[in-house]
């Protein structure tokens, strides 16, 4: 499966989980991953029910780390599609304090991007996160 350009430009790797790449969006300014299912679908609805729920669980899984890692006020979770078309699911941490709320975080000025030590803060994080994620799930 070939990452779509603009998810791409916009993005940092973060890893790759069983159903799913996961992205962080080069915003500093909001805590917000996104999940890029491999497959060529683009709507969800039109997977098989089996991975759907396999999605559904990574898509629990990043916002627990989120809630663990980044204290949300609330988390938006979204597959919108209507300008990248590729399949993919926006798990965000929304804050009180964050310069866009309440509004919406699409399209929003300023940004400010990750430095690249935050980068791999946040890949050794999660890996951790999942390292221990993964002897509490049944």
């Amino acid at each position: 499966m070939k990452l779509d350009e603009r998810l791409k430009a916009d993005c940092h790797a973060i890893c790759e989980l069983t159903e799913s790449t996961l992205l962080l969006l080069n915003n500093s300014l909001v805590d917000w991953f996104i999940l890029v299912p491999n497959c060529e679908e683009i709507e969800l609805t039109s997977l098989p029910f089996q991975q759907q729920t396999a999605i559904l669980g990574e898509v629990n899984l990043v916002a627990r780390f989120i809630e663990q890692n980044c204290s949300p006020d609330k988390l938006n979770i979204a597959a919108l599609g209507n300008v990248v078309s590729q399949l993919h699911i926006h798990v965000i941490g929304r804050k009180h304090t964050d310069p866009y709320w309440p509004a919406p975080v699409w399209g929003q000025s300023p940004t400010e991007p990750y430095t690249t030590e935050q980068v791999q803060l946040i890949k050794d994080q999660f890996t951790a996160f999942q390292n221990s994620a993964s002897h509490q799930i049944s």
